[in-house]
């Protein structure tokens, strides 16, 4: 059986949340697909597969709950970061995910000398001033941050040189046509691809998309050239698309 339309979609969304149960069965039926090819991501990390999908379809009825119709996007894209959160949540919280404390420390330092720089010096410190006020590389920097930053943050909004709105997701996909399910997963699932790259390339794409910083910003910050810079992210884009193709 095809899934609905969009129009059927958000008919059915509509009436699971005026408490319709037949209505939320069937869109639990229609997005079981969904839930599985996410449950596949975090297979072997010591829970059964089962178990994860009955946590995913719990987010996924959140999704369902949570929508708001007026949103300008299809449910399932809504709908993933809610039912990995709900995966991602049970295994942290069932302690099978685990982010050192010597990490979380790091971070939670870090966020503050920033706080403490920015006022002193009036202005958005570099990732440099930080650093050799903490006596940390920078290196240790972006493990550490990374560290803090949940999934769903490639989905955080940026403005392309015309002044448009785009993500990282938009970036790589350019071009690229939606094959479903799957692709919105590979697409959700990036950060994972990014926090294998090379220091200098994820310190690039982390100043880039994460911290919103312009080539030129990013050159002065690294101590390189802008179009060194800009010839780094090319190719990085290029690699990610790659894979997610």
């Amino acid at each position: 059986m095809g899934l609905p339309d969009d129009g059927t979609v958000f008919e059915l969304i509509r009436k699971s949340q005026d408490g319709d149960e037949n209505a939320k069965s069937i869109l639990v039926e229609n997005n079981v697909r969904l839930v599985w090819s996410i449950v596949k991501r975090f297979s072997g990390r010591g829970a059964e597969d089962e178990d994860l999908f009955q946590i995913g379809c719990m987010g996924l009825v959140k999704a369902i709950l949570k929508f708001d119709l007026s949103y300008d996007v299809k449910f399932s894209t809504y709908a993933v970061p809610l039912i990995m959160g709900e995966i991602k949540r049970f295994l942290r919280d069932d302690g099978l995910i685990k982010v050192s404390r010597s990490l979380k420390e790091t971070n939670a330092k870090i966020y503050k000398m920033r706080a403490c720089l920015n006022k002193s010096l009036g202005r958005e410190p570099t990732l440099k001033e930080i650093s050799d006020a903490l006596s940390i590389s920078n290196e240790e920097m972006i493990i550490a941050m990374e560290s803090g930053c949940a999934p769903e943050s490639l989905d955080h909004e940026i403005y392309s040189n015309d002044g448009s709105k785009m993500t990282l997701l938009d970036r790589v996909d350019s071009g690229k046509q939606s094959s479903g399910e799957g692709d919105i997963v590979d697409r959700i699932v990036l950060k994972d691809i990014i926090s294998n790259l090379p220091d200098r390339e994820k310190q690039i794409i982390f100043l880039r998309y994460y911290k919103e910083k312009t080539q030129t910003q990013i050159a002065k910050i690294m101590g390189i050239s802008q179009v060194h810079v800009s010839r780094i992210e090319k190719k990085v884009l290029g690699e990610l698309r790659e894979k997610i193709v």
